[in-house]
């Protein structure tokens, strides 16, 4: 059985590490998700091989150093985790990267990869319960990620930069990890890219420092973030940041190639974020901001955290107030399994539904009948999409926001609202399921709303219009 680890105590973890400990911000209990002990994938059922068994990862610290003219990569992943099984070894997730050196607790560990599974058998057994720390150093030419819908994400580079954008996948192309949504963690990320770009990344800028050679900029994200929204651009972006009365700091990074005319709606953040903060509660994030992207760079707006990315052809308030909200819904309140993704993208098109109303006049019951009257709407149940390749079809939005509107109408104006804050509330940068959402609705409410399930979320055809 080899020795056992023991714990790292916390006087040796970071500030950071030692409070996302105590917190428990990872959700140890992955419910449906739950993989085995040490085991590759934790059984998603449309991405199986996405996650690994056996631990929770309480804190990234990713030091990169990136050339564009080479495209080349190296990179330093150091991941603190806490075992929640008894382990002799581990895997990580990790696409077409080389691994230099892997170290567990200091000490050098047998690692090898095989496909996207970077396996880790440390010189002592880990024992559940046990905090430990892994090191990996690694290289090489970070990849672009085709989805099973055909879509890019991953590592996108250009002649002089690159983007980074992880849903569902693509995290990684360019970091080592536990890449499925149910293992949140707290973030530090470093980057060093040659001197006159910038490198941007979530949370807060932290620090940077610039040679005759090379610039570094630090980045750290607070509060509990999922692989997948996690993001760097690299470029000559121009970064701002401005500190409005009574909210968060706003931090952009805007693309010289986005022609001024399009940035305008960037300066409208803050009122988006009032209004949405006034429909859902508070914001749950010490930033907000966005990262605008020349057009080709990316060909989809995503809501990564604390700072969406979004191409300039999408910077518009529709597109805004879809990214903001998911701020609350998606990235606060994270999917427990990728089956779940309708409570990202029903409740933040729904919000564009209820900024249409309040800013121009479009009644919610409106946007409704434009949703009901789309016939690709229902080409099957927003919580139970039928493919990994289906996950961001047409049902997961516009259906996913029509089963919303249906609970309003069935529990009214004021249980609604209460809803929508509670549930932001109750879940607070942790993990939800579908079923968690129903249960609670009908908590909330004190409804029984087993006809709008039945027809509206698990439905397969369209009813009579109600």
């Amino acid at each position: 059985m080899g020795r056992v680890r023991r714990s790292i105590p916390l006087s040796v973890l970071s500030p950071a590490v030692a409070v996302a400990l105590l917190a428990g911000c990872s959700d140890g209990g992955r419910g449906d998700v739950r993989g085995a002990a040490g085991g590759a994938g934790l059984g998603d059922r449309l991405f199986p091989r996405l996650g690994n068994g056996g631990y929770d990862v309480l804190h990234y610290r990713l030091t990169l150093d990136y050339d564009p003219g080479t495209r080349l990569l190296a990179g330093t992943a150091e991941i603190v985790a806490r075992a929640t099984d008894d382990l002799r070894s581990f895997h990580l997730d990790l696409h077409r990267l080389s691994a230099d050196e892997v170290t567990v607790d200091g000490e050098r560990a047998a690692a090898g990869v095989t496909g996207d599974e970077l396996s880790v058998r440390p010189r002592e057994g880990l024992t559940a319960g046990s905090t430990f720390r892994t090191v990996v150093r690694y290289s090489g030419t970070p990849r672009t990620v085709i989805d099973a819908d055909g879509s890019k994400e991953g590592w996108l580079p250009d002649r002089a930069g690159a983007l980074a954008v992880g849903e569902p996948a693509g995290s990684m192309a360019w970091f080592p990890g536990n890449h499925h949504p149910s293992d949140k963690a707290t973030f530090d990320l470093a980057v060093t890219v040659p001197k006159g770009l910038k490198a941007v990344s979530n949370g807060e800028p932290a620090r940077e420092t610039t040679t005759a050679a090379k610039s570094t900029f630090v980045w750290r994200t607070a509060e509990p973030m999922a692989t997948y929204l996690a993001t760097v651009a690299i470029g000559a972006y121009e970064l701002t940041s401005s500190r409005p009365a009574g909210g968060p700091p706003v931090v952009t990074a805007v693309h010289p190639s986005v022609p001024p005319a399009k940035r305008r709606p960037l300066d409208r953040i803050p009122e988006f974020r009032r209004w949405s903060q006034k429909v859902f509660g508070p914001y749950p994030f010490s930033s907000i901001g966005a990262i605008a992207v020349p057009d080709g760079a990316v060909d989809y707006a995503l809501e990564t955290q604390n700072r969406p990315v979004l191409p300039a052809g999408q910077l518009n308030p529709e597109t805004l107030v879809h990214e903001i909200a998911h701020q609350w819904f998606g990235n606060s309140v994270t999917p427990e399994s990728w089956r779940d993704m309708w409570l990202n993208e029903g409740f933040a098109t729904y919000a564009e539904w209820m900024w249409a109303e309040e800013s121009a006049g479009t009644p919610v019951s409106e946007s409704f009948a434009e949703a009901f009257a789309e016939k690709d709407n229902w080409a099957f149940p927003p919580a139970a999409p039928p493919s990994a390749a289906r996950i961001s079809d047409a049902p997961v939005y516009g259906r996913g926001a029509m089963v919303l509107h249906q609970v309003r109408q069935a529990v009214g104006e004021r249980a609604f609202s209460a809803l929508l804050r509670g549930w932001a509330r109750e879940h607070r940068h942790g993990n939800a399921s579908t079923g968690d959402f129903t249960a609670y609705a009908e908590r909330v409410s004190g409804r029984e709303l087993s006809g709008v399930w039945r027809t509206w979320l698990y439905g397969k055809g369209r009813p009579p219009r109600p």
